[in-house]
């Protein structure tokens, strides 16, 4: 069907209460489970499958609303803009954690060291990168580079290309291309899940690398925790969008779904080129 012209405006809906009470039960969940408060891993567990319900309702009902046309061009406009300020903002996110690093690196290991600040509280502490921090004494080996890491920046800068292929196949209207290449995309971001997952328990066991390892350990896992949780997400993403080729949808002229997923991706793949060179290499 042809798109509709106008301004839109939507059906009251259910979903936005639904949302919210699933972020209630995950809140007060986390904050008992973090306590150890009994009841906290039920509450979790009931707000995550309420999410899941306004999930996947939600996106079926703007899929269902997209695909017969009741879309206008305003609509994909809006569209567009809220996803554009979207991934700014996960710009900003993980600019500031970033930041954090720049600032540990820079600015705070080598104050603590400076021999006329630092050496009135931590006499013995010297300057470096990677570091503890003064007062812990447990050793640790820093992550390298060149094993795992180096394996999954080629997966994801391959899967970066196997989705723009996607995308030009979806451009001509070639579902089979287009079918393959979402899947080795998606193939690649789970091997890429994978990989990490067997890094962070190598890291932990025979590097002694761990979230109480002080400032590197802390960075470490919050820059490439936060990453790989963006990676899972880009990677269901990308499974939905799959199944929603396989049942026909979108079309070479009408397809903000497929292309708002893809910005992700390849928003996920510029992080981790910062993430290799800033946190492995340097």
């Amino acid at each position: 069907m042809q798109a509709a012209h106008g301004y839109y405006i939507p059906q009251p809906s259910k979903w936005p209460i639904v949302g919210s009470i699933a972020l209630a039960f995950m809140g007060f969940g986390s904050a008992m489970f973090m306590n150890d408060v009994g009841a906290g891993p039920w509450l979790l567990c009931i707000g995550l499958a309420i999410l899941a319900y306004m999930m996947f309702g939600w996106f079926g009902t703007v899929a269902r609303e997209s695909e017969t046309g009741t879309y206008s061009p305003q609509v994909d406009i809006s569209f567009r803009w809220s996803m554009s300020w979207f991934i700014f903002s996960e710009v900003m996110f993980f600019a500031a954690f970033f930041g954090a690093l720049f600032y540990m690196r820079a600015l705070s290991v080598p104050d603590l060291a400076d021999a006329d600040t630092g050496a009135l509280l931590w006499p013995d502490f010297k300057s470096g990168w990677p570091v503890s921090g003064p007062g812990i004494e447990e050793k640790f080996s820093p992550m390298g580079a060149w094993g795992i890491p180096a394996i999954n920046t080629l997966l994801l800068l391959t899967s970066g290309i196997t989705v723009t292929w996607a995308h030009w196949a979806l451009k001509k209207n070639d579902r089979t291309q287009l079918n393959l290449g979402l899947a080795l995309t998606i193939l690649l971001g789970i091997s890429f899940i994978c990989l990490q997952v067997y890094e962070y328990v190598h890291a932990a066991h025979e590097l002694n690398l761990t979230l109480s390892q002080g400032a590197y350990g802390a960075t470490f896992y919050m820059l490439t925790g936060f990453h790989g949780f963006h990676v899972t997400m880009g990677t269901i993403m990308l499974i939905v969008i799959l199944f929603r080729c396989l049942a026909g949808h979108f079309k070479p002229e009408n397809h903000f779904a497929f292309e708002a997923v893809s910005w992700y991706w390849h928003f996920v793949d510029v992080v981790w080129l910062l993430l290799f060179v800033l946190v492995y290499w340097l």
